[in-house]
């Protein structure tokens, strides 16, 4: 397979168990503490931000600190909890970013910079290379993947493109595309956030796409003659001008019929999944930069039909933007506090829930989230994958390290998360788009 160089045994003798020590962390930072930076950062580690934590607008300068991006060392890996051990399922992938697990265990995955669609085949199986094959190519940075319907025999695969969602027929253990693709839908595009995630409603109903803005802060978009009028024709908080159907996620059905609106105001929501527990649909957002270190915080949340969160007027509930709070008092009390507050510019892009028996049972109650990194502040933050933390399915807003070490003593970023998934076994694997690895993480015991 072309750019791939796949992992098997020989690699474990490089890649072995990575645990921190028997005493992981188990206290919970809040308050000021919680906006630290990567030199704090321990599995088991845990977090908790509320909206009352926040400083004010400009508190910090807002620092252009991009990373400082290394190869990896050949025997760095990064820090797991206790009793897990991590390995390189494949490596040699060009920007691999969003991978879903199909009902029969193959993996897909979304390599954007190579513009295709690939698939491993055994990513449970660590005593043998993957099968690796490429489901589809020549697509224009191909970014969220579903299969539909929801079941063990789905009859598609869904592919995201910037400014389409495309399906291929599928039937159970297809490593390449038996047909071209098929336009189902066209996405607002046009520069910006181009990552365009993708989630299937638990019953099958409706399909979901994220879309993100087009600008920081909606620098282009002008005050809008007859706003009134506008807004009995959109949803809550929409934009209009070049970010006209941009910062929300969508919903539509199958055959891309009956688009719509399904909540706004989420500057980049580049994640989506659905918790198994009750079928609510979850997003990570990017929020904005350039209002300082400590904010906006980013955040994941539950996304509700019709809700506003904020984007560009407004975040985290009704904090005014100072540059554009004023434009609009009548949403003021209409924004939706999101679920988990996350340090700001961690740049979440990923989120799996995990429901499985494989982890210890703490872990199968919530959702494991990759943070890329941010440029946007100071004291280096992300360039991890933590794990929200939930009670009998319901966020608790603490979520909680779980494999970090992507950055070395010299302040050197070597791995950014970028998506993640749970095989049909339980492990997880972690998308790495700097390395240009998969990481697979596994429960052995302890």
């Amino acid at each position: 397979m072309r750019g791939w160089v796949v992992a098997g045994v020989a690699l474990m003798a490089i890649v072995c168990a990575s645990g921190f020590a028997r005493g992981d962390f188990a206290r919970t930072l809040t308050g000021p503490a919680a906006f630290g930076d990567w030199r704090i950062d321990a599995p088991g580690l845990r977090f908790r931000i509320t909206p009352a934590d926040l400083p004010p607008p400009g508190a910090t300068p807002s620092t252009a600190n991009p990373p400082i991006e290394t190869q990896r060392p050949p025997a760095a890996i990064p820090k797991a909890p206790f009793g897990f051990t991590i390995d390189i399922l494949a490596q040699g992938l060009s920007e691999p970013r969003v991978m879903r697990t199909a009902p029969n265990g193959d993996v897909f995955l979304s390599e954007s910079g190579a513009g295709r669609v690939s698939v491993i085949r055994g990513a449970d199986d660590a005593s043998k290379p993957p099968e690796t094959s490429v489901f589809a190519e020549k697509l224009d940075r191909p970014y969220g993947i579903a299969f539909y319907p929801p079941g063990p025999e789905p009859k598609f695969v869904y592919v995201a493109t910037p400014g389409e969602v495309y399906r291929f027929p599928y039937k159970s253990g297809d490593l390449v595309a038996s047909a071209k693709p098929e336009k189902i839908v066209g996405l607002p595009d046009g520069g910006g956030h181009w990552t365009r995630d993708l989630a299937v409603a638990a019953d099958g109903s409706a399909l979901y796409a994220s879309v993100g803005s087009a600008s920081n802060l909606a620098e282009e978009m002008k005050p809008l003659a007859g706003l009134e009028a506008f807004r009995k024709t959109h949803a809550l908080g929409a934009a209009w001008g070049p970010e006209a159907g941009r910062a929300d996620v969508l919903a539509f059905k199958p055959d891309g019929s009956a688009m719509r609106v399904l909540a706004t105001g989420l500057r980049n929501c580049s994640g989506l999944g659905v918790q198994p527990q009750n079928g609510a649909l979850w997003c990570v957002v990017n929020e904005r930069d350039n209002l300082g270190d400590d904010l906006p915080p980013d955040f994941a949340t539950t996304v509700g039909d019709g809700k506003f969160y904020g984007w560009p007027w407004y975040y985290t509930g009704d904090h005014e933007d100072p540059q554009r709070g004023k434009e609009r008092p009548d949403l003021k009390g209409q924004v939706t506090v999101p679920d988990v507050l996350l340090q700001p510019h961690s740049a979440p892009l990923g989120i799996a829930f995990y429901n499985s028996s494989h982890f210890p049972a703490k872990f199968r109650d919530g959702a494991f989230v990759a943070m890329h990194g941010s440029w946007n502040r100071a004291k280096r933050t992300g360039y991890k994958v933590v794990r929200l933390v939930f009670d009998n399915g319901r966020p608790t807003g603490e979520y909680e390290d779980f494999l970090v070490g992507f950055i070395d003593e010299h302040d050197g970023v070597w791995g950014r998360p970028s998506g993640v998934a749970v095989t049909k076994a339980g492990e997880l694997l972690v998308s790495d788009d700097l390395g240009g690895v998969i990481w697979r993480v596994r429960y052995v015991g302890g």
